[in-house]
């Protein structure tokens, strides 16, 4: 009983010395990502998580600005890749070349591509050929690539934050199910408000710029990741994720008549466990121990509006994802008051 009683106690310190370096962390972003507060906790979930995320806006938000940021601040050696639509996949992973010795010997060298780093932004991914995007899918999941038959394993910790622009403007393809699935979380940046915009305005058309600083280095990137999967969850919270994962899957039972009538196909496990690891990094951002059914609702939209699909007929009326999320999530409250 005592040893237990001691491990709790180490957990709880070891935690909160990790809310503490996460606060300085976050100072330290916003020093030079003013505002979007939401968007700062977000990514910064992502990389809790050991995830990945995908930041959608129209150019000039300061996505690139934000992943730059982070590189400095988390301590991770970052590479960035710009899509284009003539980009190859080995302009990310890299290529075997045909090298002469001194001795007039030939062998092949590998030569590694952006992609072996331990944060890669990939901006503007939609700009790339689905051929292209489709090289990070082994990398995002399994953290290794494999070149002329060859698996390469990649530098943990890895992460990759893509950007997106709106898949209305021209010149774009939309991601695949697949890819998607793996991004983490979905990050919506919107136009800053008015008193963040005059302070963004202030802030950067001076002499001098604020600069950030590194609080982590990778290593204790991946001991806040494990850190991050030894914090409690309660039995309320782990039922809210079952009840909010299986209401948009249209053909379960419990899905509500709306999600039936406008919903293609629903999120699957996957969506479920990043539910799991998501509340909790939203509680270490708050300096809480354990998460909350409140984490649950907070986080539904960012986890699963990419893991669903509205149908044909829906998308013609103008039916909204993010809408019908909160709609449903909003149904679930109850529950959390009863909990």
């Amino acid at each position: 009983m005592s040893d237990h009683a001691g491990s709790t106690e180490d957990l709880v310190a070891e935690i909160e010395a990790l809310e503490d370096k996460l606060a300085r962390a976050k100072q330290s972003i916003t020093a030079r990502f003013i505002g979007q507060e939401r968007v700062v906790d977000l990514t910064l979930s992502a990389l809790l998580c050991g995830g990945h995320a995908l930041l959608i806006g129209l150019p000039g938000l300061g996505k690139t600005r934000l992943v730059e940021t982070l590189s400095t601040v988390m301590g991770l050696n970052g590479n960035r890749v710009q899509f284009t639509p003539d980009l190859m996949p080995a302009d990310i992973l890299g290529s075997e070349v045909l090298e002469t010795g001194s001795d007039g010997t030939r062998t092949f060298k590998f030569i590694q591509g952006p992609i072996f780093c331990q944060l890669l932004m990939a901006d503007e991914i939609n700009r790339a050929s689905p051929r292209t995007q489709s090289a990070l899918l082994q990398a995002m999941q399994e953290k290794q690539v494999t070149v002329a038959g060859q698996t390469r394993t990649l530098e943990a910790p890895f992460h990759v934050l893509a950007t997106q622009n709106p898949i209305e403007q021209e010149g774009t393809y939309p991601l695949p199910e697949a890819q998607l699935d793996r991004f983490l979380v979905q990050i919506d940046v919107a136009y800053p408000d008015r008193e963040t915009e005059r302070d963004i305005l202030l802030a950067t058309t001076g002499t001098e710029e604020a600069q950030s600083h590194g609080v982590f280095t990778g290593p204790e990137l991946i001991a806040a990741q494990h850190l991050l999967r030894r914090m409690p969850v309660g039995d309320a919270v782990v039922e809210m994720i079952l009840d909010l994962v299986r209401a948009f899957r249209p053909d379960d039972p419990s899905a509500p008549d709306r999600v039936r009538d406008i919903v293609a196909w629903g999120p699957g496990p996957r969506a479920a466990q990043a539910l799991m690891l998501t509340v909790r990094a939203r509680a270490l951002l708050q300096g809480r121990l354990a998460p909350s059914p409140e984490d649950v609702l907070n986080m539904a939209k960012p986890v699963l509006v990419h893991r669903m699909a509205l149908s044909f007929s829906a998308r013609a009326r103008g039916e909204d994802l993010g809408a019908l999320i909160d709609e449903v999530a909003a149904g679930l409250r109850p529950a959390e008051a009863a909990a």
